[in-house]
């Protein structure tokens, strides 16, 4: 809501402002009567700067008694309310008159003075100053409602925007583990239990990795990459034969941040794709670096780009992810390279600080 600092500065303001221009309005239509400027303006001054009262009853009002959807008794209150002020203000009007003088010599006297008649001559303007006041109330209300709507608005869009990210590496992390395991499994039924228990050390490695960064939507590239080794080693006791792997990132690059786990999947469909159906030698190549302001990273992968083939879930969250944390800012590609593959995302460079 809009602060009630800010309302009363702005009514102050609004009041000493619009007395000075009434008093500077009637000094010029009567400069050649030899008035007392300083007296006359301040006449105006005085007489406007006492509605600051009024606006607060008129605002206690509005917000006891609202007039919008109008009910019969909050109009009625309203109205009431509004001729009663303008009697008060009026009579302090003419006590400040006979008080200050502010029209010297031109000044009435209390015999002479015709108070009924004056106070209809100034009821119109008492009573439109109310509905200023009130219109005032009820914009200043429906701003307040609306900011607050707006930030609200703002903070379940974030929060929707973490689930869904959450929600993508949940899809991401069971995927993995399911694969993992299966190739495990593999390996027990050829008796190759060494390679097993090696590649059930790296995958324990990989979830105290995914458990700790529980939560956290970037981290340091050098620590996906540790983790991408991990999961890279794992894949190559699959495939000892048939696989190599590198990975080229300097260490200026390797403090850049990345999405959690955002190169996993984009290793995964290298090995899936470009390394398990190929009989021959096959290698895994990842390089980071940056270009400009934004950071690069291409993994690549022998082989051949299949473009009837559908994207799995890894790509398609990758994407996706990329969509929520940069919008437009964050690209992936998959394209043919020479001799294979290549994934490329490029987003925005940051680092930690």
């Amino acid at each position: 809501m809009v602060s009630r600092r800010r309302v009363w500065l702005f009514a102050a303001s609004f009041w000493a402002l619009f007395g000075l221009i009434s008093g500077i309005q009637v000094w010029i239509g009567m400069r050649t009567h030899g008035h007392s400027v300083p007296r006359l303006i301040g006449y105006y001054l005085v007489i406007w700067e006492a509605w600051l009262l009024p606006t607060a009853v008129i605002l206690w009002l509005a917000r006891r008694f609202p007039v919008v959807p109008p009910r019969a008794v909050a109009v009625s209150i309203h109205v009431l309310a509004a001729f009663a002020i303008a009697l008060v203000h009026e009579s302090y009007w003419i006590a400040l008159l006979l008080f200050l003088k502010p029209f010297d010599r031109m000044n009435p006297d209390a015999s002479k003075l015709k108070l009924v008649e004056n106070l209809l001559e100034c009821l119109p303007l008492e009573l439109v100053m109310y509905c200023l006041v009130l219109g005032f109330s009820l914009a200043f209300d429906y701003y307040g409602r609306y900011r607050e709507r707006a930030v609200q608005a703002a903070q379940l869009e974030t929060s929707l925007a973490d689930a869904r990210l959450h929600a993508l590496e949940l899809q991401i992390q069971p995927h993995f583990l399911f694969n993992t395991m299966n190739a495990i499994t593999s390996l027990v039924r050829t008796q190759r239990n060494d390679e097993a228990v090696a590649m059930i050390a790296g995958l324990s490695e990989l979830l105290r990795y995914t458990l700790d960064h529980a939560g956290h939507q970037r981290v340091k590239l050098e620590e996906e990459l540790a983790v991408l080794e991990h999961y890279l080693e794992i894949q190559r006791f699959r495939f000892p034969d048939r696989m190599t792997f590198r990975v080229d990132a300097s260490a200026d690059v390797r403090r850049g941040l990345v999405p959690t786990l955002i190169l996993q999947p984009l290793a995964e469909n290298a090995v899936r794709h470009g390394i398990s159906p190929s009989a021959s030698a096959g290698v895994v190549e990842v390089r980071a670096f940056r270009s400009g302001d934004r950071l690069r990273i291409d993994v690549f992968n022998s082989g051949t780009l299949a473009s009837s083939s559908p994207q799995g879930i890894g790509l398609s969250n990758t994407r996706e992810r990329l969509h929520h944390l940069y919008g437009d800012d964050g690209t992936f590609d998959l394209a043919s390279a020479q001799g294979g593959v290549t994934a490329s995302l490029s987003i925005p460079w940051s680092e930690s600080t």
